[in-house]
Order: C-alpha cells, then structure tokens, then sequence
C-alpha cells in the first residue's frame, strides 16, 4: 500500500492513475482536512515500490506527481514509486567533511566518462582521490527532458535523470565517495525550471507574473499560495542532504531569486540544513551562486545575513582570466591588472561600490575583511559557466601554454579562498565543453540554435559556434582520458597534486584570515608583471609575463617550482627542480630569478619583514 498526496488547490477533483502505461487504474484523491488549502491524499492497496502512477486533475490527462522521486520514462511519462528505505548505504560512519579547507572539484556526469553514467563515474574517483581533492561537487541531476544537457533545464526537482542512472544509481556515487572520504556537493535550481515538461504550473502557482526573468515567469516565493512553494523547496533540499547523504548544495544563481517576504527562501534554507545537521550528525553546508558581489549572502544569521556556508566569487575567476589571457572584452573590460588581481585576492571583490564598464553603474559592496573569513568564498579559474558559455567552449589550454596554466593553478590553489577545479583542468585538459542540448520539441530546438548564433553574432564573434541540438557538440565535450599519458599533461597533473599537497601541508595556506594575505605587484609601466602572495611563513612569486623576472623573498627556502630554470641568488646557492618538495636554505631577503610564466612557492622565517606596496 502506498500513500499518495499531492497539492492541487485549483482543481476540483483529483485521481491518481496507477499500473502500467497501457493498463492505469484510476483511484480519486480526497481532499485532506487540516493541511493547507488545496491538499488532496488516499492509500491505494497494492502499490509500492517500482508502481508507476501519475495524477489527474478535473478528470483531464495523466501528469506526472510534482515531487516524483523517479522518472523512468523521462520527463514527460509516468512516475514510479520509490522507496529510499530499500537502498543499503554502507556510510553509517561517515560524519562529512567541513566546507573550509577543502578543495572542490566540479563535473558534469553525462561528460566526465564517455559512458556519461554515475556508474562511471564512480570508477574514476580514485583519481580524484589521488590529485588530493575534498568533494566532488556535481553538476545538477535532477530529471530533464531529452537525454543530454548541462541540467540546468530540470523540471522534476525530486528524480535522478534516468539516463545517469535513476535514484538508486546517485546513492551508489554518493556511497562510493563517502568510502572514499571524499564529499559530495550537488548543484540544485530553485530560481527556474526548463521550458520542456514542467507541469508544475498546472497544479497550482508555483510560478507568478509579478517579476520578470531570463526564463519568463518567476518562482513564487513571496505570493499567494507562496507557503507551499516555499516547502517544496525547502523539502527538496532536505531530501538530498537526508535521503541521498549529500554533503552540500550549490544554489543555482540565487540572484534571481524574487522574495520580498521578511524571511527569505535563502535564510529559510539555511535554517532548515543547521537543523537537518544538527539532527544527523553530519557537516552538511549551502554554497550560493550570485553576481550581486553582496557577502550578505554568507554573514551568519546573527548579523542580519542569510547564513548560508559559501558563495561563488566570479570578480576572482574574472581578474585571473584577463590577467593570464589577456582578454578584455565583455565582462572582462574592468579586469586584466595586477592591481585588480590584487584588490581580488585581497578584498574579495573587485566590484565593491565601484564603477562597472560592463553594467554602466556602480555594482557590488565592500567585504568586512576583519570579520568575514577568505574560505566562504568559492573561487576557480574555470567552471561549467566560463567554459560552456564562450562561443566555441574553449578552456584556458586553447590559449595558454603549460607555463602561464601552472601560474594560474598556484594563485589559485594557494590563494586563501575555497578553490574548485573543473574536471580535466588538473591535466590541462584540450576538449572543449560547449553548451549542448536535447530538446525533443523541433520549435524549441530551433529556437535555441538559432538563439546561440544570434547571441554570439550581437557580440562581434565570426567564428564557428556550435549547434547546441547537434550531437557531435554533446560527444565533443566528453573528457578525453588517454590525454592523461600524452605530452605535457602528466606533468601538468604532477602540479596540481603538489600544490594541493603543499595546501596541506601549511596551516598558513588554509588560514582564512584575509588581514593575513598581502600582495606585493610589479609596476606594470615598467613591462613587468609579476606578484608576490605573501600569506604567514609561505611566499609565493609569480611571474605573468614573457621575459624573466627577478623578485625579492623573505628568508626562505624553495618548497616548489614550476619551472627547472627557477634560480636563487648567490647566497642561496643553488635551484630548485620543478615539484620539489624541499629545497636548500635561502639567505635573508633572498632574491630569486623567475623564468617568464613561472612560479615559486618559498618558506619564510618566522619574523615577516616590513610590507612594500601591499594592496
């Protein structure tokens, strides 16, 4: 016997359909007394796990259940019970892992094996264990309609995408993991659904007309009916942490998220997860994506913030890609300088009050470095965004050579924020990652790919743009795994294990204190570009620019470098070999020669000398 409740409270009579797809037996819901308005509920004998039933409103077609828990006939066919008891988890002693001092690592399942399942996925965390990262933070799964896509069109918040594998499938990944101490982290979206198969509207106001978004209608969080909205969200994403033993939720760019209630849906949540914690016995953490440049988002609860763990820093991603690419166009335009990379690994935001080229107006408000810690911050140098949205999908090794790609991943790795890869980027991965799509409709189809070449066209781009709807774009963007044994990828690999090694190994580098990063830079009308990121004992000089450079340290001695010509000077008395760990003593205020796009991390005495030219 199954229990079946849905909220339907515009309609006048409710059956739940329930059998097979050729043989469905209808049995009429009552409306449930006591509950909120419009709640409509009955037990059917005989139904239990694997019984596919839908729902059907003022005698009309058979929808599926707006919480379904699994969709094996996609997002337009029928529901099927599920029963998360059954599943036999083997993490009973896995107690989470705390978001601060992690490493995150960011994929897309349907791309990260050529079989594009979790199964598959599954067999490749070993190497995830073994570059050294804490969670492995996926790209949303929740049920869309076609085979392939990024998952941000979701439409049935509550399934697994059955073509990954279905429920029982994501249990095993976040199992496997768990075993493997590593986190996982699982992107969700609350501000949209996709435009194919979402029935929700047809069941009551989950969306209004009252604000308008890049995706029509907004969410209804703040209008009537908007209780139950609330709840389907909040319970969505407890029943990840809860019932599928995820770790953490990213939250899908919560700027366009309308709620004008006195308690907003964000703090609703994090309210929700404290206590969901509290009661499991697990660190459980919310990471928000937001380009308001408001730390807001992360102030605790207590200060008048939303409480949430963590936000993405897009200002970070923006001040290193324009200062390694040279790429000024777009977003990129207030970026590029050393002083803007500084402001960012200082400040956190470039845009704090400042003026926006790019948005005509002031944008974004200043963090309390005294009282925010650095580790609420997500930062990376690249992600599904940065890569999937330019034209042609490119990553940072269609432009940048081995030496500038090692720059990059130091002053990441060993900035004091909470760093994130994006799969492949630890061997410098070639294939693209493009924005791909599966719409079955022909008029949305086209409406997409004709979409995606107008938008790049209004930009000035000529080049090719892939077709979002072909499926050589989809097959393009899946990780090439034999490139970890070609050219200079191994070594590449080598470097990201060392640095996220060398993390570990430094209380300093896990310090969140931004009080305690300062940041020396080359003038740059003298033609040089280099920096120096000074966080306690742990120097770290970095040279961005094409000829050598020669940087003054603190009292060190060489843990890393990136580059075999790395030289010290002559009281030091000898280099370091590119991934040592250890190296020979180096004299007070030691001055060290950097080849051009080459990095050295150094270790200080005790006593820091006096700072020139901090940011």
């Amino acid at each position: 016997m199954t229990w079946f409740e849905v909220w339907a409270p515009n309609a006048e009579s409710v059956q739940v359909a329930v059998g097979s797809r050729d043989d469905l037996v209808r049995h009429p819901l009552r409306p449930l007394d006591g509950r909120p308005p419009g709640r409509w509920g009955a037990a059917v004998p005989g139904a239990g796990h694997g019984t596919d039933y839908g729902f059907v409103l003022d005698d009309g077609e058979v929808l599926p259940d707006p919480r379904s828990l699994w969709q094996p006939y996609g997002a337009h066919g029928l529901s099927r019970v599920y029963e998360h008891d059954r599943f036999s988890w083997t993490d009973r002693r896995w107690r989470g892992r705390p978001l601060r001092g992690s490493v995150l690592y960011e994929l897309h399942v349907g791309t990260f094996t050529p079989e594009g399942t979790l199964d598959a996925a599954c067999e490749r965390l070993d190497h995830l264990v073994a570059l050294g990262v804490d969670a492995v933070e996926l790209m949303p799964v929740a049920s869309f309609s076609g085979e392939h896509g990024w998952g941000y069109d979701g439409v049935h918040l509550w399934a697994v995408h059955e073509p990954y594998g279905g429920p029982d499938a994501f249990k095993r990944f976040v199992d496997t993991a768990h075993a493997l101490r590593l986190a996982v982290v699982l992107d969700v979206v609350y501000n949209h659904l996709g435009p194919s198969g979402n029935y929700l509207p047809r069941y009551g106001p989950y969306f209004t007309d009252a604000y308008s978004t890049p995706w029509g209608d907004a969410v209804n969080f703040d209008q009537a009916g908007a209780d139950e909205v609330r709840a389907y969200v909040v319970d969505n994403a407890l029943m990840w942490l809860r019932d599928h033993h995820v770790d953490g939720l990213r939250l899908d760019a919560v700027h366009a998220i309308n709620d004008r209630q006195a308690v907003h849906i964000l703090e609703e949540l994090a309210v929700a997860v404290r206590g969901l914690s509290a009661h499991v016995g697990r660190e459980l953490f919310l990471i928000a994506e937001s380009d308001l440049n408001d730390s807001r988002l992360v102030t605790p609860r207590e200060a008048g913030g939303h409480g949430l763990d963590a936000q993405w820093s897009d200002d970070y991603h923006h001040a290193m890609h324009a200062a390694l690419t040279g790429e000024r166009q777009g977003y990129y335009c207030d970026f590029g300088s050393l002083d803007a990379l500084a402001k960012a690994l200082t400040k956190v935001f470039v845009h704090d009050g400042t003026w926006s080229t790019y948005r005509e107006r002031r944008h974004g408000r200043p963090v309390d470095v005294l009282r925010t810690p650095a580790d609420r911050f997500v930062c990376f140098l690249q992600n599904h965004d940065q890569v999937g949205n330019r034209a042609s999908g490119d990553r940072l090794t269609a432009s940048l050579p081995p030496g500038l790609l090692k720059v990059g991943a130091a002053l990441l790795l060993l900035a004091p924020f909470t760093p994130m890869l994006f799969m492949g980027e630890e061997w410098g991965a070639t294939t693209p990652w493009c924005y791909f799509t599966d719409h079955v409709e022909p008029e949305l189809a086209r409406a997409v790919s004709e979409g995606r070449r107008r938008e790049f066209a209004r930009h000035g781009w000529s080049g090719h743009v892939p077709d979002p709807q072909a499926v050589e774009t989809f097959r393009d963007s899946v990780l090439d795994w034999d490139e970890l044994h070609k050219a200079h990828h191994p070594e590449l690999l080598e470097w990201h294990r060392s640095l996220i090694a060398l993390r570990r190994s430094w209380p300093e580098l896990t310090d969140p204190r931004l009080t305690e990063v300062h940041v020396e830079t080359a003038r740059e009308d003298t033609g040089e570009r280099w920096l120096v990121l000074r966080r306690g004992r742990v120097s770290m000089a970095a040279n961005l620019g094409a000829r050598p450079a020669e940087i003054e340290l603190p009292a060190s001695r060489l843990l890393l470098a990136s580059d075999p010509d790395v030289r010290l000077d002559e009281s030091a008395g000898a280099g370091a070999s590119a991934g040592s760990a250890e190296g020979r003593p180096l004299a007070p205020s030691s001055r060290v020669t950097l080849p051009a796009t080459s990095v050295a991390v150094a270790a200080a005495s005790p006593v820091r000398p006096p700072r020139t030219r901090d940011h």
